[in-house]
């Protein structure tokens, strides 16, 4: 587990924040969320680093670890998965995240509230009057057992609790109680039920007693700073996050952006110089760095925004060039052919281009490498 809870000597400075522009944000988080230069850390470290990489789908969250390290293969994730030093949880907005076994036993009681606020807007109508240590109690009881499907759930606790539907009971477990996603879902090259049982039975130990939103800030600021107190509570779904912050002041360092917003940063994290190369990047549907800020603009474009993406999906999954969003990629296979076809939004100079293609054709040999042939397909731009 990363260790940010070392104090920091006092940051002292009487002179106005500097600004920092957008190129200046964009290199900075993507030296921290390793896309600037892949990784030599581990796969426990990396995600540690990051505090947890959204992981609601199955599979494609590989492809995150894939862009970020050095040398990584499939296995090396999946192996943790299936030996319990990763799991898939519930954490920050309520989504599911691939954490270390460490840090799902301490983030998960962070971000109670986020859980309970969840349930209380979808469920809480049909929940009121349910007793809420009989239900945990029962449902632990049940899910400690064997390993259960939100749907079995629910209709084992509505036998129990008559007259209650059955996924109101189930999404209260959800909240109430720190529910891990079993193997094989998840795992590489498998599939498996969506099924779930405690975080305690499946780790042998309990959540934190003492949960801190003090250490998850410091830890946010080493992975995605520098950043707002709003681009924190967009990250964690936490509210009142300012209470939290500005204790912390005299530890960090203050900016603004080109908007005049307040930043705040480690002082020892790193701001590349504006004008460092980055390379393409393949991000997966989910990756953690286009959901973590307010104001994504110091990645995503105004031509991402042109796209007109549905709302309800499929969520593109989006290729970096020079660190800006500039297009979207999509894998298909027929007959043992892999075809991986990247769709520019605009006009991308020959070296850009040849860059492009050079790391989609990477990315095909990682994504399908038993297929008979790859093809790598760069459309003509708009």
């Amino acid at each position: 587990m990363a260790d940010t809870q070392t104090r920091r000597r006092p940051v002292t400075t009487s002179s106005p924040a500097p600004a920092l522009s957008r190129r200046a944000l964009n290199r900075a988080t993507l030296e921290r969320q390793m896309l600037l230069s892949r990784s030599a850390r581990s796969v426990t470290e990396a995600v540690e680093h990051l505090a947890g990489m959204q992981a609601q789908t199955p599979h494609t969250w590989y492809t995150g670890l894939w862009t970020r390290l050095a040398g990584f293969r499939p296995e090396h994730a999946a192996d943790l998965l299936t030996g319990r030093g990763l799991v898939r949880i519930p954490l920050m907005r309520s989504t599911i995240h691939l954490v270390s076994a460490a840090d799902c036993l301490e983030l998960r009681p962070v971000v109670q509230p986020v859980m309970e606020r969840g349930l209380n807007a979808n469920f809480g109508r049909d929940l009121a009057g349910v007793d809420r240590e009989e239900l945990a109690a029962a449902g632990r009881a049940l899910v400690e057992e064997r390993p259960l499907t939100f749907g079995a759930l629910g209709r084992l606790l509505a036998e129990r609790w008559p007259g209650r539907a059955p996924g109101s009971l189930a999404q209260a477990m959800r909240a109430w109680v720190p529910l891990v996603q079993v193997p094989p879902r998840g795992v590489w090259g498998r599939g498996g039920p969506i099924a779930h049982t405690t975080a305690e039975s499946w780790l042998s130990a309990s959540v934190t007693a003492e949960p801190s939103p003090r250490r998850m800030v410091l830890r946010y600021l080493a992975a995605y700073g520098p950043a707002t107190v709003m681009d924190i509570q967009t990250w964690s779904g936490l509210t009142r996050l300012r209470e939290v912050v500005e204790p912390l002041r005299p530890e960090l360092l203050t900016f603004r952006d080109d908007q005049g917003r307040e930043l705040f940063d480690l002082p020892d994290a790193p701001r590349p110089d504006p004008d460092t190369p980055a390379p393409p990047r393949f991000l997966y549907d989910f990756d953690n760095l286009l959901l973590s800020h307010a104001d994504r603009g110091r990645v995503i474009t105004e031509d991402y925004h042109r796209q007109a993406y549905g709302p309800h999906g499929p969520v593109p999954r989006l290729v970096l060039v020079d660190g800006f969003t500039r297009g979207d990629w999509k894998i298909t296979g027929q007959r043992g052919a892999a075809v991986l076809t990247i769709r520019p939004y605009g006009p991308l100079s020959g070296p850009d281009a040849a860059a492009v293609t050079g790391e989609g054709a990477r990315l095909l040999r990682f994504a399908a490498p038993g297929a008979e042939s790859h093809d790598v397909r760069l459309q003509p731009a708009p």
